[in-house]
């Protein structure tokens, strides 16, 4: 559960939410809440080196993610803006698509975190671009797939607006769209082998098979002669739970030639019970069709998912 403190640091307001899961050991869990009493009593040193003494390698993913935030959270309200940087930059390496939200912290907080995120993710999109790269020649789809969804949501991100607009993160943009494309498609069973033929003693006449005509194909945004459908309506359900952290995930649709969804997927999990009702809402989701040369065509499209805590 998310518990929000004030604190009063350097004449600023400082807002946090302290997002701290559910730790894998009970000592794990005595040494985090000690350093969450610690840092709600202003006693920000004493926090950092209880931080310093947990054994992170132990902790749960999240766990050790939390500390970290944590660490830059008690370097900011000391004033150690550099440190507090560099805290952060751990942060956005573990989780690059993580950034508080208004309800989390202060703006002051939320602009040092856009700034680090700002400098670091452009290099980390190219990192990233080269590991899904590599697992695609190696015909990993599953990992590709997901870790190209995943680039492809860090493409809408606002702290990435300016870089995405020029190269080079602008010319992977499309090498992006079309190897996640191709490793989706990968995905697919393929198709089952057809029956063959009973033998019969006797001559027959057949039939002049009938030319079954090809599947319609199914654009995406690196087809640069497609006209990209336009949204009429695009909901997701409310999210009635409570999160400690944001959870960002990313959903597949294809959309057909009514501009209606014809199939949905979760490319980024999020939770499995929100997934279900977010990919059950995508049958009233409605578009105007993508189009090549004025004929409505399918679309494959990517949107992004967040879940933010309350």
């Amino acid at each position: 559960m998310n518990q929000h403190l004030r604190r009063t640091c350097g004449g600023g307001l400082i807002v946090v939410a302290l997002m701290l899961s559910q730790p894998g050991t009970a000592n794990a869990d005595d040494s985090l809440a000690a350093a969450r009493d610690l840092y709600a009593a202003a006693s920000y040193e004493d926090a950092l080196a209880m931080l310093a003494r947990l054994n992170t390698a132990a902790l749960m993913t999240d766990d050790g993610r939390a500390v970290d935030r944590y660490r830059a959270l008690c370097l900011l309200a000391l004033g150690k803006t550099t440190e507090a940087s560099q805290a952060i930059e751990a942060v956005v390496a573990a989780e690059p698509l993580y950034h508080p939200s208004d309800a989390d912290v202060s703006p002051r907080i939320r602009a040092v975190f856009s700034d680090v995120r700002r400098r670091l993710l452009p290099g980390l999109v190219q990192q990233k671009y080269a590991l899904a790269k590599t697992a695609f020649d190696r015909k990993d789809y599953p990992t590709a797939s997901m870790t190209f969804g995943q680039l492809q949501a860090l493409y809408a991100d606002p702290d990435l607006s300016v870089a995405v607009s020029k190269p080079p993160l602008a010319d992977l943009r499309v090498l992006i769209d079309g190897f996640h494309a191709l490793s989706t498609q990968a995905l697919a069973p393929p198709p089952a082998p057809e029956p063959l033929p009973v033998s019969s003693p006797k001559p027959a006449v057949v039939a002049a098979a009938v030319p079954v005509p090809a599947p319609p194909k199914v654009y995406t945004s690196a087809d640069s002669n497609v006209v990209p459908p336009v949204t009429v309506r695009q909901e997701l359900p409310p999210f009635g739970g409570m999160v400690p952290r944001p959870i960002m995930g990313a959903m597949e649709v294809v959309i057909d030639e009514n501009g209606k969804v014809a199939s949905a997927t979760m490319r980024g999990p999020t939770l499995a019970s929100y997934d279900r009702q977010a990919l059950a809402a995508t049958q009233m989701w409605r578009y105007r069709p993508a189009m090549l040369d004025g004929t409505p065509v399918k679309f494959r499209k990517m949107i992004q998912v967040a879940i933010t805590p309350q």
